[in-house]
């Protein structure tokens, strides 16, 4: 029995080597779990249901096939594919979860999330964040023709990328916030997480304010590693856990 998590994959026609380890991994051991959870950023950028290019649909096409395998497949949309919706969870059997969203892993109550919102010092992205994701603007967006939105997508991509290594303090400003995370502990009454995101892969231990119930008492939060440089998959069984990489295929 084993619940896979994975998150910000960044799949794109322009790095085969990610989207070969992806499919090897939803042909392999993905139809061998009770459960397989992306959390946000499956692809570079998601620019509305009806863009369906062949590297699109051949990605759509892989998940389904998991889904008919007998294993469900959840998926929370992320910074970098927040479009993604109806259309391509009817045609993938995928099942699309808002964030956050708790759910009963073998027991436990965990909450889910992709994790940008725990990034509370990058205050630039926040409001940004905040804008993008309004719905009257986001039902105006998909409006937009496919050739324009497709524009937009690639001056995004083009701004965000970094000329030069991050600082210590760039790092800092987009991890999770130890106030933030304790809100959403709190928030959601649970002593588990899992979010992906800050690109950060780790497993943290958060202690928590005593009660009258417990004292030191303590919140578990792991993070999802990213597939630049290599795969990051987290196996989750009743007894135990293992955040683990796999190398990118030549």
């Amino acid at each position: 029995m084993i619940t896979r998590f994975i998150s910000d994959l960044h799949l794109s026609q322009s790095r085969p080597d990610i989207t070969g380890l992806f499919t090897d991994f939803l042909r392999g051991e993905a139809r061998e779990s009770d459960a397989l959870y992306i959390l946000g950023d499956l692809f570079d950028y998601w620019i509305g249901d009806d863009d369906l290019t062949q590297f699109h649909r051949h990605i759509m096409t892989e998940l389904r096939l998991v889904v008919e395998s007998g294993v469900p497949v959840y998926f929370m949309a992320g910074n970098r594919d927040f479009l993604v919706g109806d259309g391509f969870a009817q045609v993938t059997g995928v099942q699309i979860l808002n964030d956050p969203t708790v759910i009963d892993l073998y027991g436990t109550p965990t909450l889910l999330l992709h994790g940008d919102t725990l990034c509370t010092d990058d205050i630039g992205y926040q409001r940004f964040r905040k804008i993008i994701r309004n719905p009257l603007l986001l039902a105006i967006a998909k409006r937009f023709p496919l050739s324009w939105r497709r524009g937009i997508a690639n001056k995004l991509r083009a701004g965000s990328k970094s000329k030069q290594p991050l600082t210590e303090q760039q790092l800092k400003a987009m991890d999770a916030t130890d106030t933030a995370v304790l809100k959403a502990f709190k928030r959601h009454n649970v002593t588990q997480m899992i979010h992906g995101h800050t690109h950060q892969p780790d497993v943290h231990e958060h202690p928590l304010p005593a009660d009258d119930s417990e004292d030191n008492k303590v919140a578990l939060r792991i993070v999802l590693g990213d597939w630049y440089e290599q795969g990051s998959i987290l196996e989750f069984t009743v007894d135990t856990f293992l955040l683990r990489e796999e190398s990118l295929k030549d």
